[in-house]
This record gives C-alpha cells, structure tokens and sequence, in this order.
C-alpha cells in the first residue's frame, strides 16, 4: 500500500519511511503543506500522516482542503500539540486519528493498520484470481489453502498487479508504486522481483499468473 507522510522535519520524515518501507508500504514524503496537497490530490494512496505545524499550509488547511473536495483518504495527524482543543480541532478538519509526538512507532503502525482496516470501503479486504488470493490487511498470500511466504517488496509487486487485473501495468507505474515516485536506481529492479514472485506463486503449483508483454510491462489476467 502507498501511503505519504506530510512532515517538515527531516529526520522524522525520514525515520517514518524506513520503517514503514521496512514493513511493506511505499511511503512519498513532502514537506511543506503545498507540496503534500498537490500530492494527495494527485495520486490514490491509502493513507496519509499529516503534520499539523506545517510551512505552506498547515495541517488542519491540507486536511480540510482534501474534505471539501470529497476526498475521502484516511488521514492520521501527528503533532507537537497534545490539548484536547488540538486533537479537536484536527478531528473536525476531518482527520481519522490523532498522534502526539513524541510517539511510540509501534503505536503509530497500529494506528495506520487500523485507519486501513476502517478504510475498506475503498481498500478491497481480500483480491483472488483463480485459487491464488492476497490479503492486503494481515499482509498475507497463499493458494487454496497454501500459505506463500514474499517478502514485503514482493508483496507489493503483486498486490499492484491485482489490483490492475487484466490491465497491462508498465515497468515505471511498478517502480512508482512499489519503489516510490523518487527512485533513482536501475528500472531491471522490477524484472529481478517479478522473476522472484514467479518463483514463488507460480513454479511449485505448475501456473503462470503473471504475463509479460513485451515492451510494454506486466499483467495478470482474471481467469478461474
């Protein structure tokens, strides 16, 4: 799942994304309030984690900007503030939760997994094509009754390929969704993964889920 963090300081931003890279999302960073509007609004991600003392705008300005505009992501407010005419404030603006900082990590990605779960009108619970299925919230996957191990990147590569069944996906959509908008490493990255994903879903149970189409990306097709 791709989620943006919208805080100025630096090294939080920056610990935010390791650990939740390290854990399967792909995380977008901004740090200024126009910044993270602009890209909340142009892209669908499954959360965001709001700073509310933000430059540019500020955080209870981004969130009540997205509402307006009928955009329905789970927004979780993290803040230097800890009143309780603060955490009301940011509730009304149309935040889901409310963090104050200094908080525990572990906190904060149950906090996320929950905002996720309460999401699920626009998150699908479970995604299946034949008898291969990929649970996005217990961040599980499995054949039948088959339970597959991937890693959280692998993970991700066919989470973004089910969730674009039947549609051919490019190789930069993968490395944007996957790897995140600002990836500077060499694109075959995808390929290693995909060839990695195969191994696992497809070669023991003698399948083939994942299509290549060449020059243009990857597709799963929606056959039983």
């Amino acid at each position: 799942m791709r989620v943006l963090v919208i805080e100025d300081e630096v090294r939080i931003a920056a610990s935010l994304r390791r650990g939740l890279s390290a854990v399967g999302y792909t995380v977008d960073v901004a740090h200024d309030g126009i910044t993270g509007l602009h890209l909340a609004r142009e892209n669908p991600y499954a959360a965001v984690l709001l700073d509310i003392m933000l430059p540019g705008l500020n955080g209870y300005q981004v969130c009540s900007r997205l509402r307006a505009e009928s955009n329905d992501v789970p927004v979780l407010m993290l803040t230097a503030k800890n009143g309780e005419y603060d955490e009301a404030e940011g509730l009304d603006t149309g935040a889901d939760d409310y963090l104050a900082k200094p908080f525990s990590y572990v906190v904060l990605e149950a906090r996320l997994r929950a905002l996720l779960r309460r999401g699920g009108a626009r998150v699908r619970t479970l995604l299946e094509v034949g008898d291969l299925w990929l649970d996005p919230a217990r961040r599980k996957c499995g054949r039948g009754s088959t339970e597959i191990p991937l890693t959280p990147k692998e993970f991700a590569v066919l989470h973004c390929l089910l969730l674009r069944l039947d549609e051919v996906v490019p190789t930069l959509d993968l490395l944007d969704e996957v790897w995140s908008a600002d990836f500077t490493g060499d694109p075959n990255i995808v390929h290693v993964y995909i060839r990695a994903v195969r191994k696992k879903i497809d070669e023991p149970f003698g399948t083939e889920t994942i299509e290549t189409v060449r020059g243009a990306g990857y597709r799963v097709v929606g056959r039983a």
